[in-house]
């Protein structure tokens, strides 16, 4: 019974110096905590364009590989990037990320937008009939379909033809794109369209190689100079037969001026879900095309649009460490609990060493207390006590004993027990050494020792 009580009480000693460092612990938890950031939310929205364009097809993409990692991606349908850019602009705004063709915003004018990264080539496709031109002011006077209102190709299509003074009448410009431009020009209702999409598009294809030959695509001989006036654009060569090596279609290199479709955000975007974006982006964008290379997409370019931090640290290192072993929302309680560790664990290590200290001190101290009466018994020696006095000292002595005998000691610290009860047991010897000389001066000499008279 004895060993059970005084195991239970050591630990309760334990128990008494570890609250201080459990008190402080808990703080320095509860302070990461407050500056970690929550937990991602389930469901984010795309601004996705129509439903039949190129942005609505991989809108789909990026909506199924979200969903096998957890999040519920909402598409918002637009009618193309100039409407993707002003929802994603809005105060009030409830889309999360959007496709951007390069050129339609610019981060000056919405700084709360960030990029996260370049997606695929979206070339200028200009198809006209008519006599042989090299350049964009060979259209000027013609009847020209340069896209829907609020879509890219339309934003592209007026800086162009404005620098090449290609606006104004007879000049006509008309609102069609897509199918609705392909049949006018088929149907010889406008002389040129202008088409913003990448190589592998239906509509380019069915007009690069059709059997009307009166039908021709643009190849700009100063795509050199667009691509220093507007830095967003890059020169590009789509190359002799690429789309139709039997009858050589084309039949000779076409030089392109192509911006790129972006992937923006807004820049509350969670971290975790920005990186899962890039990680769709990277599935669905990294083949090789007519005119990039496998590995080419999703990059680095900001187009307008600074990059966010998180896609600075995954186009330099790749997907973070634990994405790529754990699954998504397992990682990112991972990487949320490591975050909050960390200073917890910088306070904890330090604050456990002074655990064993704090609980020897408080096991020795009710032994050392005793101390200070035992060293007054011991002065009290040196003033020459009479009998009486020394009497008392042996009692106190004995309290002291009995009292020290009853502290409840873990088994670890006994010696310290047993060390003091020496000690008393040494002031005691000392004490009763001294009584049997008073007593010895008391008793009166024999006969036999007595001086004779």
């Amino acid at each position: 019974m004895r060993k059970i009580r005084l195991r239970l009480l050591s630990r309760r000693d334990l128990a008494v110096a570890a609250t201080p460092v459990v008190i402080i612990t808990l703080i320095a938890f509860a302070v990461a905590f407050y500056f970690v950031k929550p937990a991602p939310p389930r469901t984010i929205v795309m601004a996705s364009g129509q439903h039949e364009g190129r942005y609505g097809y991989y809108a789909k993409l990026y909506q199924q590989f979200m969903a096998k990692n957890g999040i519920k991606l909402d598409l918002h349908p637009s009618s193309g990037s100039v409407e993707n850019m002003a929802l994603l602009s809005r105060e009030d705004s409830t889309i999360d990320v959007g496709f951007v063709q390069g050129g339609t915003g610019f981060g000056a004018n919405a700084p709360d937008l960030v990029s996260l990264g370049a997606l695929y080539y979206e070339p200028l496709w200009v198809f006209y009939r008519g006599k042989m031109i090299t350049d964009l002011d060979g259209l000027r006077g013609r009847r020209i379909a340069i896209g829907a209102e609020e879509s890219g190709t339309r934003a592209l299509a007026l800086q162009l033809l404005a620098m090449n003074g290609a606006v104004l009448p007879p000049t006509a410009l008309l609102p069609l794109g897509g199918k609705e431009a392909e049949e006018q020009l088929l149907g010889r209702k406008v002389d040129a369209i202008m088409v913003v999409a990448p190589a592998d598009s239906n509509l380019v294809q069915r007009l690069a190689t059709s059997t009307d030959r009166d039908i021709k695509l643009l190849s700009f001989d100063r795509a050199e100079a667009y691509t220093r006036l507007f830095p967003y654009l890059t020169k590009l060569t789509l190359p002799r037969g690429v789309f139709d090596l039997a009858r050589n279609i084309p039949a000779q290199d076409v030089t392109l001026v192509s911006p790129t479709a972006n992937l923006i955000a807004q820049n509350s975007l969670h971290p975790a879900l920005a990186y899962l974006l890039m990680r769709a982006a990277t599935e669905i964008h990294s083949g090789a095309g007519v005119l990039d290379r496998e590995g080419e997409f999703p990059a680095a370019r900001e187009a307008g649009f600074p990059l966010s931090d998180e896609a600075k640290r995954y186009y330099k290192s790749g997907t973070p460490f634990l994405q790529r072993y754990l699954p998504f929302w397992a990682a990112n309680l991972v990487e949320r609990l490591w975050v909050m560790l960390v200073p917890v664990l910088a306070v904890l290590i330090p604050m456990i060493k002074l655990i064993p200290p704090v609980y020897r001190w408080r096991v020795r101290s009710r032994i050392y207390r005793w101390y200070a009466r035992l060293k007054e018994i011991e002065l009290q020696l040196e003033e020459e006590p009479g009998m009486v006095n020394l009497e008392e000292m042996l009692e106190r002595l004995e309290l002291i004993d009995r009292s020290v005998n009853r502290i409840p000691t873990p088994l670890a610290y006994s010696e310290n027990l047993y060390s003091f009860r020496g000690h008393i047991d040494l002031v005691r010897q000392r004490v009763i050494d001294r009584l049997a000389r008073e007593q010895h001066k008391g008793v009166p000499k024999p006969a036999s020792e007595l001086q004779p008279s």
